[in-house]
């Protein structure tokens, strides 16, 4: 027998380090760096996994000192974020150049995609509440279904910390009129963790953008925004582990482009409910049951104006993942998925307002001495448009010790939202899933013991995407080729810690030949860490080209350049001090643009302000009690 190189060790053995894992609770899961639960919707050793996945546990979030989740997805490489004037204001994410509705989000695994637009409501999140985050880069409908066609993201919310008791409070002031206010409680003993968060956040002295003719533009724009997050899980035995979460997130967000004088504002409130059943139901057989809710509800309002607008979602779900050892070197996954989704409208006007989705799935893995394989089919039957088939198929090839490529194909779709199909008088009822076809090849290595490298080649060929005709009625005409190369590198040099994450790609719209709208062709995010004894300093660099703003490529995106600094103070075991300070240089940049028409009824673009110089100032105390 040849003997074995230690990469591939560690995938032929990659079974039995998923019991090792499954050993310890699952909150204690989510705190290791060694593992990833999205990719398969199980827990699974990172070395195994053929998706490209960054993850970001407790310890990275506190250390990089975001002030929003869209700050970490800035750091991983094929990721985008835009936002139209600062935190909390409406956020888009584009993932290896696809749009925000082609990109999955779940909260503990419960889907919070709206069903109106088909985005996520990712400026309504407190980073304060999350406890882990995982983006998945890539289709992965044969395992999730709809929107999974750029990828998925999940964020896990917060856990306790282990045995014992232990309190947490936040406290934290700067610019703009800036306080994070936070409390924590967690704890349990070897059977039974839980935890209980509150948060409050809030800016007042952002200007979103600025209209000069309109006085409604000028003012300052405020975000506030109420948390609460809990979680509890009672281990039974060895073999039975249950758990129940909750996140509630309420708040404020005003925003420009007001009208009559009026000032507009968002209240938004989004929630889920989620709880799973762990069984050891065999020595080789491990059956996880998920139940899930989400309401995801904005209301739009104007200052001394009467009336408001909404569009609310309300989604129930029911999984079931079963994992079958079949041998030591093959693996096969089983899983249902059911789940039931409404749409209050504004006027309740729409022609339909429910559906439900049922799917089934099937994957295989083979772990072998040579080579690795993954293949998968999901199909998915829906009350509206009918069914749906996802494949999904990879090859690792261990090469060398320290090195490993993965070939995959993947596919993925996105069902139309309840705009598409039944928006009053821009309604297509016939339109069908946009769908999607992907290739990767991945390099993941070990050059050093402190160098990891892992680099990417992909391309996804959109089909029947769906895109406004001439009549603003929605239309499966639309097709775009995205090609791109990621890479992902971390290197530790004399006492240094240094993350740096690249993003080329071309994403083209077939029909045009135009590059897709609000896609920056390059991105790059360098962090740097150092400790000295109880100090640290660290910083970010993240550059992003210009974009265009439209689909005809009219209106231009200036590319930006910003450098952050972070530094934090351990004083004593339980009492940190932290202070942070965002765009260093003052820079004017933005990420989206908006028109006014004129009173000749030219247009005029506006860019949406992000904010300037930023500092904030922090205390976090954690007390064993």
């Amino acid at each position: 027998m040849n003997k074995l190189t230690p990469l591939a060790v560690a995938v032929a053995l990659a079974p039995v380090s998923v019991f090792a894992a499954e050993s310890e609770t699952f909150d204690e899961q989510l705190k290791l760096t060694t593992i990833v639960v999205t990719s398969s919707r199980q827990v699974q050793p990172e070395a195994q996994e053929t998706s490209t996945t960054t993850v970001f546990t407790r310890a990275d979030i506190d250390r990089l000192q975001p002030s929003s989740v869209q700050e970490l997805f800035q750091r991983v490489p094929g990721v985008q974020v835009n936002q139209s004037g600062g935190r909390g204001s409406l956020s888009g994410l584009f993932i290896r150049g696809t749009k925000s509705a082609q990109t999955l989000v779940l909260i503990d695994g419960v889907r919070i995609n709206g069903a109106d637009s088909g985005t996520a409501a990712l400026e309504a999140l407190s980073v304060d509440q999350v406890e882990r985050v995982e983006v998945l880069r890539g289709a992965r409908s044969v395992i999730y279904g709809s929107d999974a066609i750029g990828g998925v993201v999940q964020i896990f919310t917060r856990r306790s910390h282990g045995p014992g008791l232990q309190g947490r409070v936040h406290l934290g002031y700067g610019n703009y009129g800036t306080w994070e206010r936070s409390l924590g409680l967690s704890g349990g003993n070897d059977a039974t963790r839980f935890s209980l968060n509150l948060s409050s956040d809030e800016t007042q002295d952002t200007d979103r953008s600025t209209v000069p003719a309109n006085p409604a533009d000028s003012d300052k724009d405020a975000y506030r925004n109420n948390a609460l997050s809990a979680s509890l899980s009672h281990r039974f035995n060895d073999r039975v582990e249950a758990g129940v979460s909750l996140l509630d997130q309420q708040g404020e967000s005003e925003y420009d482009q007001g009208w009559l004088g009026a000032y507009p504002y968002d209240e938004f409130q989004l929630s889920t409910l989620s709880g799973f059943v762990n069984a050891q139901v065999t020595e080789r057989w491990h059956s996880r049951l998920e139940l899930g809710h989400a309401e995801n509800r904005r209301f739009s309002k104007f200052d001394d104006v009467p009336g408001s607008s909404a569009f609310n979602t309300y989604r129930d779900s029911l999984a079931s993942i079963n994992r079958i050892e079949l041998s030591d070197s093959q693996q096969l996954t089983l899983g249902a998925d059911w789940y039931d989704e409404r749409l209050n409208g504004y006027d309740d006007s729409f022609a339909k307002t429910s559906r439900w989705n049922r799917a089934g799935f099937i994957q295989h893995r083979y772990e072998g001495e040579q080579f690795s394989t993954e293949v998968g089919v999901r199909v998915d039957d829906n009350e509206i448009y009918g069914s749906e088939d996802s494949w999904s198929a990879a090859l690792t090839l261990p090469v060398t010790t320290r090195n490993a490529l993965t070939l995959s194909y993947s596919e993925g779709f996105r069902a139309p939202s309840f705009v598409d199909l039944y928006y009053p008088g821009y309604d297509n009822p016939d339109l069908q899933p946009e769908t999607s076809q992907s290739y990767e090849l991945k390099w993941r290595s070990e050059l050093t013991p402190s160098t990891q490298l892992q680099a990417s080649l992909f391309r996804t060929d959109l089909d029947d995407a769906i895109v406004l005709d001439a009549s603003y009625t929605p239309q499966n005409i639309g097709s775009a080729r995205i090609d791109g190369f990621e890479l992902a590198l971390q290197q530790q040099w004399q006492g240094w810690d240094a993350s740096l994450a690249l993003s080329l790609i071309d994403p083209e719209d077939r029909d045009t030949g135009a590059t897709l709208a609000r896609r920056a062709k390059r991105t790059l995010s360098l962090d740097l860490d150092r400790q000295f004894g109880e100090f640290s300093v660290g910083g970010n660099w993240l550059l992003v080209s210009r974009a265009w703003n439209d689909a005809a490529n009219t209106q231009e995106i200036d590319g930006h350049g910003i450098v952050n600094l972070r530094s934090s103070w351990q004083v004593r075991p339980d009492l940190k001090l932290a202070l942070k300070v965002d765009n260093l240089l003052d820079r004017e940049y933005a990420t989206a643009l908006y028109s006014v028409y004129n009173p000749d009824w030219t247009v005029s673009n506006y860019p949406y302000n992000e904010p300037g110089r930023t500092a904030l100032l922090s205390l976090t105390w954690t007390p064993q009690l």
